[in-house]
């Protein structure tokens, strides 16, 4: 076996693989079975949106300015969290915590926001048992909304925890909390056009 092939083999055996840390290789894993959610989803509205002509009507009453606010709240929590790795590479400790807090004050400003939404919608007489648009909705919507809490729930864990004695050990996760924050905007990013603009 030629030295090549024999590198590429100890790389496919565990070599390559082994040095990914298990945290990094466990959330890539998580965010795997959450796009297939989410893409089922996406897609089981997709049909169903053209096989009932297109859910023009009830599209038209989505407030796609508070969708559009949203949508900049969370590009900017993305950027907030890309500046908290970075702080954290350059081990300040400081500023890592302080773009996590960011981070959490745009995620709450989102959900808030979302609430405002939701709240519009269901004095307007749009419920989720009003048809199959407002069933889609509110399932896709509110379900990204649980992510985004479950974002700021770990964000705000892992704020408290550099903030203690021995906060070295917690701050490789700023990278695995970043990757899930990542995964959640990008939802929204198929979201936005998919529910507010088509």
């Amino acid at each position: 076996m030629s030295a090549p092939a024999a590198a590429e083999r100890r790389d496919v055996e565990g070599g390559a693989f082994a040095r990914m840390p298990l945290g990094r290789a466990g959330m890539w894993w998580f965010l795997a079975s959450e796009v297939m959610v989410f893409g089922a989803l996406m897609i089981t509205y997709v049909v169903n949106r053209i096989a009932a002509g297109g859910w023009g009507a009830e599209r038209a009453h989505v407030n796609a300015r508070i969708a559009a606010v949203n949508t900049l709240l969370l590009l900017t929590s993305s950027l907030t969290v890309v500046l908290a790795l970075q702080a954290e590479r350059d081990a300040t400790t400081a500023r890592t915590r302080r773009f996590l807090v960011a981070t959490i004050g745009l995620g709450l400003g989102f959900l808030g926001l979302k609430a405002v939404e939701y709240l519009l919608e269901l004095r307007a007489g749009h419920a989720p048992w009003s048809g199959a648009f407002w069933s889609y909705y509110y399932l896709m919507t509110g379900l990204h909304g649980l992510h985004v809490l479950g974002g700021i729930v770990a964000l705000a864990w892992l704020w408290i925890g550099l903030g203690r004695p021995g906060a070295a050990a917690l701050r490789h996760r700023v990278e695995y909390v970043g990757l899930y924050w990542h995964f959640v905007d990008l939802v929204w990013i198929f979201l936005f056009p998919l529910l507010y603009l088509s």
